[in-house]
C-alpha cells in the first residue's frame, strides 16, 4: 500500500512540475538554467519575456516583426562596455546582454539581428551597420552601430536603432553616416555618403569571431 502511495505521489508531483513549467520556444531549458545560475532570477525573467515576444512575433508580417524586436531590446538600459564588462570594447552575445540587463549600441544591433533570424527573417536581408552619429546641437560625430533591414538588394534599408527608437528608412536618418556593414556572410563598404555599398569580402572581424564563439 505504501509503495502504491509513493508511486502515486511521485506521478502527481511530476504532473504539477510539468504544469508549472514555462513552455520555451527559442531557448532550451538547459540554456535557461545556465543563464539563471550565472545572472540570477531577474535575468531569467528577461529571457522568458524575450522568448514570449519572439513567439508572438513569428506570425506577424515583416514590419511588425521588426517593430516588436526593436521595441523589446530598446527597453533594456544603455551601459558602456567599460562599466558593464570592464573592457573598452566587448560585443556581448544576446544572452549575455539579457543576463546583464544592460549594453551599448553594438549589443542592441547584434541582439536584434539574432532575434529576427530566430523568427524567420533571412540573414541576407540584415546587416549590422557601423555609422557616424551626428548628435543634435553639436558638430561632433560619434561612432555608433545600428541594424539595417533590406527588403531587397539595393533597396533603401529600414534602420533599427537604440538612439532614435522609431523604425525609419535610412534616407530619413540624416544624422547617420554609414561607414561599413556586415552580417555572417560578408562585409560591405559604404559609398557616396552611404547611398550605396559594395561588398569587399568575407566578415573576418575579430570581434565577430569572438562573438560567434559565445553564441
Amino acid at each position: 500500500m505504501n509503495k502504491i502511495f509513493t508511486i502515486s505521489f511521485i506521478i502527481i508531483l511530476s504532473l504539477i512540475t510539468l504544469i508549472g513549467a514555462k513552455k520555451l520556444y527559442n531557448i532550451s531549458s538547459q540554456q535557461l538554467n545556465n543563464i539563471t545560475s550565472k545572472y540570477g532570477k531577474k535575468a531569467k525573467k528577461r529571457v522568458l519575456i524575450w522568448d514570449k515576444t519572439l513567439q508572438s512575433a513569428k506570425k506577424k508580417d515583416t514590419l511588425r516583426k521588426l517593430k516588436k524586436v526593436n521595441d523589446f531590446w530598446n527597453k533594456i538600459k544603455y551601459k558602456r562596455d567599460k562599466a558593464n564588462w570592464g573592457k573598452k570594447d566587448y560585443w556581448a552575445a544576446p544572452f549575455e546582454f539579457l543576463g546583464k540587463g544592460a549594453g551599448d549600441c553594438e549589443d542592441y544591433a547584434i541582439a536584434k539581428y539574432y532575434s529576427l533570424i530566430k523568427i524567420g527573417i533571412p540573414e541576407s536581408k540584415l546587416r549590422i551597420t557601423y555609422v557616424k552619429l551626428l548628435r543634435k546641437r553639436t558638430k561632433f560625430e560619434e561612432a555608433h552601430m545600428v541594424l539595417t533591414y533590406y527588403h531587397k538588394p539595393g533597396a533603401t534599408p529600414i534602420v533599427l536603432d537604440n538612439v532614435n527608437k522609431k523604425l525609419k528608412l535610412a534616407s530619413k536618418r540624416k544624422d547617420l553616416v554609414p561607414v561599413y556593414s556586415f552580417n555572417a556572410s560578408g562585409l560591405w563598404q559604404a559609398k557616396n555618403k552611404g547611398k550605396t555599398s559594395s561588398r569587399v569580402g568575407k566578415n573576418n572581424l575579430a570581434n565577430w569571431k569572438s562573438l560567434m564563439s559565445r553564441i
